[in-house]
């Protein structure tokens, strides 16, 4: 039901919207993926409380970008402990045999002043997709935020499977929001 917050994974992926360089660190304090599904039609909100990034980012060169991300399926926080507990459940995230979903780049490329679009490989429960998120990209004070938001589909990761395929209860849209503050980028 909540489960779509496995769609949460997208927003790491987006997050990644940078070009390469030098390895750059994610600063995790100031960090976040959240999402949002509906059950019923009412909207559910969600984050994941554990991810990491791999980020080779030139702003000046989006297409030579090396971004990778992992997020620990067991770390989806959506209010209440037994909600979350049911996503750790095969039909939804099965982290005994899926702890992780990982998102690695495979390119990207600039759509204007501080925008880009990063292509990559989504991976989920054994589940590989391509992906194309939208990224705006900021800078102050020499911390780099890359912020997007983007719409992914639950059932193309088998998330909610089983009796939790009806769309009428558990929507297969989940919109994913995500910020990620990151040190040692290279000026836009």
């Amino acid at each position: 039901m909540k489960t779509l917050s496995a769609l949460a994974i997208f927003a790491l992926l987006a997050a990644a919207g940078g070009p390469a360089c030098a390895q750059q660190k994610l600063l995790p304090a100031q960090s976040e993926i959240s999402f949002t599904s509906k059950q019923m039609g009412v909207p559910v909100d969600g984050r994941f409380r554990k991810f990491d990034a791999q980020v080779v980012f030139d702003p000046k060169k989006p297409e030579s970008a090396k971004i990778g991300f992992t997020i620990d399926l067991g770390s989806a926080a959506i209010g209440t402990a037994e909600t979350e507990a049911e996503l750790a459940k095969p039909d939804w995230f099965n982290t005994k045999l899926f702890p992780q979903a990982s998102f690695q780049s495979t390119g990207a490329k600039s759509t204007g002043p501080g925008k880009f679009e990063v292509l990559g490989k989504l991976l989920i429960k054994g589940n590989s997709h391509d992906v194309v998120v939208p990224v705006t990209v900021t800078q102050a004070g020499g911390t780099t935020t890359a912020t997007g938001t983007f719409t992914l589909k639950r059932l193309d990761f088998k998330i909610g499977d089983g009796d939790w395929k009806d769309t009428s209860i558990v929507a297969n849209d989940v919109q994913v929001k995500f910020k990620l503050a990151l040190n040692g980028v290279a000026p836009l």
